[in-house]
């Protein structure tokens, strides 16, 4: 079974912040192969499956998203060349979408918190949606990553949705 985790923060206060670019992709992908979310509480996760195909959304915030892939793997068969995790990335401009075999977590904490879970060096593919900066250097990354989008991005945002979900597509064949 492939694992696709969509990383960002549970709740209203967070919805359709960069930061939770990952949940808006497994979103779309649950209703392009009509999934439906449901919170698996033991899991800390909402999880939606189809097709041999596991589509989470850690209910735990983001810096902790590891603990529940690590309850979702302690349940479920699957190898980790079958994670496949989808987040924000400040250091992409935005709307580039970057898949990546393994490598650091460049400093992004809820990728951090996965690649936690597993022996050092373990690769973990994941896809990288870039956010760009904030447009003023005096508004601090972390504050800039939970703002709501521009209405600007919000109009693109379909289009990178789609253009990481063709990523996924490339790793994992997805029956949409």
């Amino acid at each position: 079974m492939h694992l696709i985790v969509g990383l960002g923060n549970p709740g209203k206060k967070y919805e359709r912040t960069r930061h939770n670019i990952g949940f808006l992709v497994v979103e779309e992908l649950a209703r392009q192969l009509n999934a439906t979310f449901k919170n698996k509480t033991a899991l800390e996760a909402e999880v939606a499956e189809a097709e041999g195909i596991a589509l989470m959304k850690p209910q735990t915030f983001m810096n902790i998203s590891g603990r529940a892939v690590k309850s979702f793997l302690t349940k479920h068969k699957c190898n980790t060349s079958e994670i496949l995790a989808i987040y924000d990335d400040a250091d992409i401009p935005f709307g580039t979408v970057k898949f990546r075999e393994g490598g650091s977590s460049a400093g992004h904490n809820g990728m951090q918190s996965i690649m936690d879970q597993f022996p050092k060096g373990t690769p973990l593919a994941r896809i990288r949606v870039g956010i760009g900066r904030p447009p003023n250097p005096d508004i601090p990354l972390d504050a800039f990553v939970l703002q709501k989008w521009t209405s600007e991005e919000e109009k693109k945002l379909p289009e990178i949705i789609e253009a990481t979900i063709k990523k996924i597509n490339e790793r994992i064949h997805v029956p949409t």
